[in-house]
């Protein structure tokens, strides 16, 4: 029974709250801040930089801007594990009892973020019916609806002792799914049981044979951990590709990582004229943006679901960070949001691509810690996809993960870059492929296209091809295994530490 028409006008009725975005962009961040500010005033933050004040403040932008400093997650990690110990009213009112597990920093290999039930109702759940909302809106056909939807999720395993603790730590996923809307049950697999299971080894086995069988009509996921369980559900079923199996599959919700070096074998394995694929920028932190046209690949910024954004001009300070009304087309900026789960100016390590102005649309550049600069070239995380997806086009190949580190200049070397990728389908020429990656890269980056003319400062890129599963167990001896977590593989890396670690396996 398809239930698309019974419950479509819900979801008509949040995408059209959007069309007013363009023009009011800048009221409504400014009602999202001062209502952040009134319901975080009575935390020990709220008390100590006088929120009620900045709250009814007339330039409450200026004013939030200088009482109340940036932070990163090393600033705050102590608060957080107070929270964590079930101390009320730290960063947010109440008590937290749910924290994403996520990549650590230079303080310790996790951080934890607060899901408070305000993150939860106002910004995770209402961003992902705002991603569905969208892709309705472009599809007035869909039958999403009349089948399940396939979420792959992670579980609650983490590192910490919660013994005296009230606290559940673990993927975002896993706390999306234990804590969703009973009625999404009814339309999502895997039941939840099977779903939070935290061995791998018996949880895979258990995906397949639950999803290979079931009416799928729409997958989200992280892109690169979804193709081990659709490898799975393929040979299950002696299919080649997954409209076989799902007959009634009609839309891929991916985020997590950049799906261009993963387009081409999504393609593969459907049927295009069937399928569609929808990004979304979410992560423990928050739901940020969601892909509104088929037609580009930018994400419209979701302005009104709890998070206050301001802009860090790239290579810039705090000190020149504007809000919504000041972004400009073209520039890439470093994110620094305020939300409902009590992150008052953090500073996310995300840098975004204004695409659109009238609404704000974005893309996601990069991390502000992930790139290379050995050599003076600069190369951003977003040119090494974007190169990676073209070069893979060119030699009909795909990757399943990949990192770059640099290869530092010798008395008898220049310096190179050293790509270190595990294939999905290897291409016939690694020479061809790695002189359409290295002209590619050329073309995105006139710094790095400096540095490599003439071969004076920067030689062709190397290309090491590693065995299957080298990333998993990477992954796995540095304690950071979690199959659809928040686990990721860095893309950029600026010295040779996490490529030694690869190469010694």
């Amino acid at each position: 029974m398809d239930f698309t028409p019974a419950i479509r006008w819900w979801f008509d009725h949040q995408a059209r709250r959007t069309d007013i975005w363009g023009s009011r962009s800048a009221e409504i961040q400014e009602k999202v801040l001062r209502d952040l500010l009134r319901r975080g005033h009575a935390t020990l933050t709220g008390f100590s930089r006088d929120f009620s004040s900045i709250a009814d403040a007339s330039d409450i932008h200026a004013m939030y801007a200088r009482d109340v400093e940036p932070v990163e997650y090393e600033d705050i990690r102590p608060l957080v594990m107070r929270m964590v110990k079930g101390e009320r009213n730290v960063l947010w009112p109440g008590v937290c009892v749910d924290f994403a597990q996520s990549s650590g920093t230079s303080g310790g290999k996790s951080k934890f973020i607060p899901i408070t039930r305000d993150s939860l109702r106002r910004n995770h759940i209402p961003g992902a019916a705002d991603s569905v909302a969208l892709y309705l809106r472009d599809n007035p056909a869909s039958r999403i609806f009349a089948g399940k939807g396939f979420i792959l999720g992670g579980s609650f395993a983490n590192e910490l002792d919660l013994r005296k603790s009230p606290a559940n730590v673990g993927d975002l996923s896993a706390t999306l799914i234990s804590r969703c809307p009973a009625l999404a049950n009814l339309v999502r697999i895997p039941d939840k049981k099977t779903a939070l299971l935290a061995d791998w080894s018996v949880k895979l086995p258990l995906l397949v044979k639950k999803a290979a069988y079931a009416d799928v009509t729409n997958i989200s996921g992280v892109p690169s951990w979804f193709l081990a369980v659709i490898k799975g559900i393929l040979a299950e079923r002696n299919a080649s590709s997954l409209h076989e199996v799902w007959p009634n599959l009609e839309v891929f919700f991916h985020g997590g990582i950049s799906f261009a070096p993963y387009r081409q074998i999504y393609y593969g394995i459907t049927d295009p004229s069937r399928m569609h694929f929808r990004e979304t920028y979410n992560a423990s932190e928050g739901f940020f943006a969601a892909q509104d046209s088929p037609d580009s690949s930018a994400m419209l910024l979701l302005i009104d679901n709890d998070i206050y954004y301001e802009f860090i001009p790239l290579g810039g300070s705090a000190d020149d960070a504007v809000d919504i009304s000041g972004v400009v087309k073209g520039k890439v900026y470093e994110l620094m949001i305020t939300c409902s789960n009590g992150l008052w100016r953090y500073r996310l390590g995300d840098t975004v691509r204004i695409e659109s102005v009238d609404p704000v649309r974005v893309t996601v550049a990069g991390r502000t810690r992930r790139f290379i600069n050995a050599f003076g070239e600069e190369l951003m995380e977003d040119n090494a996809e974007r190169g990676m997806a073209e070069a893979c086009r060119l030699n009909a190949c795909a990757p399943a993960n990949y990192t770059v580190a640099p290869v530092f200049a010798g008395a008898s070397n220049r310096g190179r870059h050293q790509w270190l990728i595990e294939w999905q389908n290897p291409p016939a020429d690694m020479n061809a492929f790695a002189r359409d990656l290295d002209n590619e890269l050329r073309k995105l980056n006139s710094d790095y296209d400096a540095k490599r003319s003439g071969g004076f400062f920067l030689d062709a890129p190397e290309i090491i091809s590693l065995s299957t599963g080298t990333f998993d167990r990477w992954l796995a001896a540095s304690g950071n295994h979690k199959l659809g977590g928040q686990r990721k593989v860095p893309r950029l890396s600026n010295d040779r530490s996490i490529a030694e670690e690869i190469l010694n396996l």
